[in-house]
């Protein structure tokens, strides 16, 4: 099989600042040379595949996925349900990626960073026993036991996330 990329997945309530911090970790990262690759769960329907387009014909054919290429980059539209979640789409997809950064997902096995901020008051969505490994958060009462960073934190944010993964 082909090289199997660390996932880290974010989570948080919405509001919570997630893509935001990914969005500053892909910078970060990709600064000290790394190749990031992104994968979000929206829960509503995105419209990539749109119904009458060629992508969307092939899919409807049966291809198991379908590229869309155009100058602007590449989209991706994969049907198998079977496999969503971000560890298996990293593998499947993703394999050239030094890191993979997972919006959403709270449910999916693997670790976790959760983003929690005062002003959302919500408690947190995941726990210790889901795989949580930190949290960005500006609440030092939740979760004492694991290591807890700021949300500007970003430099030693992704210093973690490299010590978790040898990278």
């Amino acid at each position: 099989m082909g090289h199997t990329s660390p996932v880290i997945t974010f989570v948080g309530h919405s509001g919570s600042g997630k893509t935001t911090l990914i969005e500053k970790l892909v910078r970060e990262l990709t600064q000290r040379g790394l190749r990031v690759a992104t994968i979000k769960h929206a829960h509503h329907s995105v419209q990539l595949d749109t119904p009458g387009k060629d992508s969307w014909r092939y899919t409807q054919a049966g291809a198991a996925m379908s590229m869309l290429v155009t100058q602007g980059g590449v989209q991706l539209v994969a049907s198998d349900v079977e496999r969503r979640e971000p560890q298996q789409l990293a593998e499947r997809f993703l394999g050239e990626a030094d890191v993979v950064l997972v919006e959403g997902f709270s449910l999916a096995p693997g670790v976790k960073i959760e983003v929690l901020r005062r002003e959302c008051d919500k408690p947190p969505r995941c726990s210790v026993e889901d795989g949580l490994i930190a949290i960005v958060t500006d609440m030092d009462e939740v979760y004492p036991q694991l290591p807890h960073f700021g949300l500007d934190e970003v430099s030693g944010i992704a210093d973690f996330v490299l010590q978790q993964n040898d990278l």
